[in-house]
């Protein structure tokens, strides 16, 4: 069972282990701080998943506590180290950090550690401020501070997102924004491009109109000419690539999905094709692949001819129960009625 581990607050003060019979064992073993220091990193490579105070006093039984806590502090403020609460225990664990990220994150004080390591877990989807503030339990204006420490750094960085306006989450500076932040390609400075969108629901009906009329012209056979007409999202996306009408870069799945768009307001329909075995090793599932199967799309052919009732008023008038000779409603009195045998 996996046990979850949670970025040490603040307000939480390191544990100073005694020796494992309970007494400070008070050697000195390692007197160089250096030395003593590389024992724990030593220690920590081999157990990637962190190490307890016990296990560093069970390893070096001879270490002071005193130098033990003073060299524990020094890899974390150095950032060698992360801090991560287990239960009641602290448990330290290597951090695998270029030498860059190293050099700019000395000197930080426990705080901003704590806070630009919230950030980093984040990830490139970003974190809002005020769950930073209830994950670090640090006050809103502490945390303001850090913040403007670490982006003047220029270690971490804010970004807008489209799902809010105002809405600012802060992510590592180095890290691309995911699309769910910045809208893709279909958002410029959190402005959802309507005219874009527009151009290429134009264009991606156009080339399933042309495949349609191609289809009815060289197949004379329904099914063959029906399979003909469909279209794969790859093959819309190579059009629309050589159109150039894009100014930014246009994936499979970004066609696709103006594919179901089209599909959503009845201009055209999918379906999921059978692609044989000569397929089965694709794995580009951002073209609707999934196994030997792919989605394809078509141009709509739902239109259907309404019969002659539909085209005379009595075919849609709600009180043709009512209406008889000589009743209230009657075709003599029908104003509907008279004006269409006008037009």
């Amino acid at each position: 069972m996996e046990i979850k581990q949670e970025p040490i607050q603040p307000n939480v003060e390191m544990q100073q282990v005694r020796g494992v019979d309970g007494t400070d064992p008070g050697g000195a073993e390692f007197t160089d701080p250096v030395s003593l220091e590389d024992k724990i990193l030593e220690l920590c490579s081999g157990q990637p998943q962190g190490i307890t105070d016990d296990m560093i006093v069970t390893a070096y039984p001879g270490i002071d506590s005193g130098k033990r806590l003073k060299a524990l502090q020094r890899l974390l403020s150095t950032g060698r180290l992360d801090l991560y609460k287990q239960g009641a225990a602290l448990l330290y664990r290597l951090k695998t950090t270029t030498t860059a990220a190293v050099s700019k994150a000395k000197g930080f004080e426990m705080e901003e550690r704590l806070v630009y390591q919230i950030i980093e877990d984040a990830g490139n989807r970003g974190i809002w401020i005020r769950d930073i503030r209830q994950k670090s339990n640090l006050v809103i204006a502490q945390v303001n501070k850090i913040l403007k420490v670490l982006e003047s750094k220029e270690l971490i960085k804010a970004v807008k997102s489209v799902q809010a306006s105002k809405k600012k989450v802060y992510m590592l500076y180095d890290l691309t924004p995911d699309e769910s932040i910045t809208g893709g390609a279909w958002y410029t400075d959190q402005d959802f491009e309507t005219e874009f969108v527009d151009v290429l629901n134009q264009n991606c009906l156009r080339f399933l109109q042309q495949k349609a009329f191609k289809a009815e012209r060289n197949h004379g056979d329904p099914i063959s000419r029906r399979d003909a007409s469909y279209a794969k999202p790859d093959e819309v996306w190579k059009f629309i690539t050589e159109l150039g009408i894009s100014r930014v870069s246009l994936t499979v799945h970004n066609i696709e999905t103006i594919l179901n768009t089209l599909v959503y307001d009845g201009k055209a329909e999918s379906t999921v094709h059978y692609t044989g075995p000569s397929l089965a090793s694709s794995t580009d599932t951002s073209a609707g692949v999934s196994g030997d199967c792919v989605r394809v799309y078509r141009l709509s052919n739902h239109h259907v001819a309404s019969s002659g009732l539909g085209h005379i008023p009595c075919g849609v008038c709600p009180v043709i129960q009512n209406c008889h000779d000589g009743g209230a409603v009657s075709p003599t009195k029908c104003q509907y009625m008279k004006e269409w045998l006008q037009f």
